[in-house]
């Protein structure tokens, strides 16, 4: 799980527990209870588990209040804190369906196998107002059999991300796939948390046969990483890699053309509509405008662009999007742009610093060579696997450092190429 942003509270965690200790009626107004929970999450300690589980139990109603008990409970998932399982057990009953939603998800990340939790947990599926995609995620992950058939009322349900648990956990639970091709066909879905959640699903079911699918569903491309990488890695060696590499570096690549568009226009708009479309929250909505401006505005498009460039900088999607479009329009005048971007370690933009990386292949400008060789030492591995893809497109590819590389898509990927130069 993806923990970049985690630390970007300036606290110790003497700090952080006080803090969260402070009764609410009590805090400043510069002062949150609700970071503080947050925070301790980088400190995973006995102290912080105890600082967390009294704020639990903290029960008044003020809505700051339940906020912050919310937080800690998943806070206590994300330690996987098992001494803190008797008390989240006993917030399955709360009011707040939130604090059952995130109680539930604890319960799942620390992991238990008693039948009382269990089976209260399963309970929860005949509750109203409720959040069934979690319960039955959750029961499907710590194989809870006897929830079966409570699981499978939920197939046809009318939001399509419960009904892709519910068929993925019956699936699980049966080992009868024939009905995952219904999870496959939410990859098409109209809303992006649908597509995404469907892959999350994909990686539960061990589907690997939707690795294709999973490389042209139309969401960031960092949902379509995790998943090949995680279904490849679930995969125990079963899937080799030759078989996968075409979609992994399909997917890296992030063109419009690789993926199936889930949005369409009435009519074409005008390019600042088209740059405002980058902003989009839904990715697939994003990529439609960068096609759009690749196919019908490549002229006046990079003067828009650079125009743009200090106002996309504030949003880290709308850059990635920019910067993969300057170098998609062959825009020589961006290479310090590029550059920049490249080398930019804030973690909101780790995306932009692969597609920076790619960008800079396709200008095929030389001097790029030893700004993309220093990424090679970057533990980020999609930035040293896309730096490794613009360095081979500019004749400068070396893999042989890489043939015993830690990561596995590295290693493999470099011990294809050295292999087929013998």
């Amino acid at each position: 799980m993806d923990k970049r942003f985690f630390k970007l509270f300036n606290l110790t965690e003497d700090q952080a527990i006080a803090l969260l200790d402070t009764p609410q009626d009590q805090i400043g107004e510069e002062d949150s209870r609700y970071i503080a929970a947050s925070h301790l999450v980088n400190f995973p300690t006995e102290r912080s588990v105890q600082a967390l589980m009294r704020a639990v139990q903290q029960t008044d109603s003020a809505l700051d209040n339940r906020i912050v008990r919310r937080k800690s409970v998943e806070t206590l998932g994300w330690l996987e804190a098992p001494q803190a399982l008797p008390l989240i057990h006993t917030c399955l009953a709360d009011d707040d369906c939130y604090m059952v939603e995130n109680a539930v998800w604890a319960i799942g990340e620390i992991g238990t196998q008693d039948p009382d939790i269990l089976e209260d947990v399963a309970k929860l599926l005949d509750r109203p107002g409720q959040t069934y995609r979690v319960i039955i995620h959750t029961l499907a992950k710590l194989n809870y059999h006897p929830a079966l058939e409570r699981i499978r009322k939920f197939v046809q349900d009318a939001d399509p991300p419960t009904a892709s648990a519910a068929i993925t956990a019956v699936c699980r639970f049966t080992q009868d796939f024939s009905q995952m091709d219904k999870v496959v066909a939410m990859l098409q879905h109209p809303n992006v948390l649908a597509r995404r959640l469907s892959i999350q699903d994909l990686i539960d079911a061990h589907y690997y046969d939707a690795i294709p699918n999973i490389a042209r569903c139309p969401v960031s491309l960092v949902f379509r990483l995790r998943g090949i990488r995680m279904l490849v890695e679930g995969s125990e060696g079963a899937i080799a890699f030759p078989a996968i590499q075409p979609y992994l570096e399909q997917t890296l690549y992030d063109h419009p053309k690789d993926l199936d568009l889930v949005h369409r226009y009435d009519r074409i708009p005008d390019l600042p509509d088209l740059i405002r479309g980058l902003y989009e929250t839904d990715f697939g909505r994003c990529y439609l405008a960068v096609k759009t401006i690749l196919e019908h505005y490549a002229e006046a498009a990079p003067a828009a662009l650079f125009a743009a460039y200090e106002e996309a900088v504030q949003d880290y999607g709308a850059h990635f999007h920019v910067v993969k479009l300057l170098g998609w329009l062959k825009q020589a005048p961006a290479y310090d742009l590029l550059v920049e971007s490249l080398h930019n370690t804030q973690p909101q933009f780790q995306k932009s610093r692969a597609g920076a990386a790619i960008a800079l292949g396709e200008l095929g400008d030389p001097r790029a060579v030893p700004e993309l060789q220093s990424c090679l030492e970057t533990k980020i591995w999609d930035l040293k696997y896309a730096a490794l893809m613009s360095l081979e497109k500019l004749g400068n590819s070396t893999y042989e450092p890489f043939i015993d590389d830690t990561d596995w898509f590295i290693r493999e990927k470099a011990q294809i190429h050295t292999n087929s130069r013998l």
